[in-house]
């Protein structure tokens, strides 16, 4: 073993020490810790954490890895960052107040875009020419969404559908560890929609929430996004590739609020895309998913007509967190500028600002992370890349340290 590496090696446990010290404080902070039991640190105070955390990012940025070992450096830069994003995190909970746009840049490593509220308007005006009836599009959409909900009798047979057909499609391309699993609850009373826990040893509970309808698009959205090739594969693929595989301890601790989840969200929700392409994806419904939950399987092509208007609206989220936690908007009018842009129910716009209440600048990970995973992947594919070679590239990064402003 090189002389940087058993140095790296140490910085690593002091890193993960620091992430499971900030859980202490944070109860959202540590998504998930399977690694030895003795880097659980003694109670250590913000300031204390703060501290110690300067220290080993000092000494890690005096450090120069190699430029001949890819991985190696991929790692320093992996630790760098996500140590800065810890010091960040900590000063926010010991009172600083930072920007919409400079805490995503200090958490998440990516700079977030802007929209006027007009972008909007304009897509919603275009969504609106191909909904039925008259009136304001929010309420037509909502009208059309409520006849493709999942019947809850149904629900749970959907979704092990969609799951097993997600499994079966990415096994097709990516060998998964001969012990993975994972288990799916129904949930209430969340301010999410869908999470992953995992478990390590390739295990993960999936809990979905069921507050609120859930319509046809979201079994497969959440079968890929939050397991196959998603939030379990990437966990799994981690755990086999680099804390199994190569020993980096720091990989065996998930901190939420760091740049490693706008990768993890972008791949989840780019996955989604690479297991059901377009065309497939609505001919799966139409003849599979429509008829299981009794619903018309003539319409599958209309909804998703609408519906691929409808995510082009995915940043209008990202604007009213924006100007709710800017201070600029009250969560009343944020709320309904989810319902106005972001076409969500009254009461589900309400949820969400729930959402930006508790995870804050997180909701850039899922769209943005989505963007710059699938221009990355692009880039490194080619444009002559065969379905062999983007599953290829994509199982790549699954598997490695690299972070957001490595995808540039």
């Amino acid at each position: 073993m090189s002389e940087q590496q058993v140095s790296l090696d140490a910085q690593a446990r002091l890193y993960v020490r620091l992430v499971l010290a900030v859980g202490s404080h944070d109860p959202d902070y540590v998504d998930a810790y399977y690694g030895p039991k003795e880097l659980r640190p003694d109670s250590l105070t913000l300031p204390q954490i703060q501290q110690e955390a300067a220290k080993v990012l000092s000494e890690l940025r005096q450090w120069r890895p190699s430029q001949r070992d890819d991985m190696l450096r991929l790692r320093h830069t992996y630790l760098v960052r996500q140590l800065e994003a810890l010091i960040a995190r900590v000063s926010i909970l010991q009172g600083l107040t930072l920007s919409f746009d400079e805490e995503a840049k200090a958490l998440y490593d990516a700079d977030a875009p802007s929209w006027p509220e007009e972008h909007f308007r304009v897509l919603v005006e275009q969504l609106g020419t191909v909904l039925p009836g008259d009136g304001p599009v929010p309420e037509r959409f909502e009208q059309f969404r409520n006849g493709f909900v999942i019947p809850v009798d149904r629900l749970d047979a959907v979704f092990s559908t969609a799951i097993n057909e997600s499994r079966s499609r990415t096994k097709k391309h990516i060998p998964l560890p001969a012990e993975e699993s994972f288990q799916v609850e129904y949930v209430t009373g969340k301010s999410w929609s869908a999470y992953n826990w995992y478990k390590g040893g390739c295990r993960s509970l999936i809990q979905v929430n069921t507050d609120f309808p859930i319509t046809i698009d979201r079994a497969v959205d959440l079968a890929s996004h939050e397991g196959y090739p998603g939030h379990h594969v990437y966990n799994s693929l981690l755990e086999t590739a680099l804390v199994r595989g190569r020993g980096w301890v720091e990989f065996s601790v998930y901190p939420l609020f760091s740049p490693q989840s706008l990768v993890a969200e972008g791949t989840a929700n780019h996955g989604i895309e690479m297991a059901f392409p377009p065309g497939e994806r609505v001919a799966f419904e139409r003849e599979v998913l429509f008829p299981l939950a009794g619903l018309d399987a003539s319409q599958a092509e209309r909804y998703y007509q609408a519906h691929a208007l409808f995510l082009r609206l995915a940043y209008a989220g990202n604007e009213a967190a924006r100007l709710y936690l800017d201070g600029q908007i009250t969560r009343e009018a944020a709320a309904q500028w989810l319902v106005d842009y972001a076409l969500m129910s009254p009461a589900r716009a309400m949820q969400r600002t729930r959402f930006f209440d508790q995870y804050r600048t997180y909701v850039i990970n899922y769209n943005l992370g989505q963007d710059l995973v699938r221009a990355y992947l692009e880039k490194k594919a080619g444009p002559a890349a065969t379905e062999e070679s983007r599953w290829a590239e994509f199982a790549r990064l699954l598997a490695s340290p690299r972070l957001p402003s490595g995808l540039a």
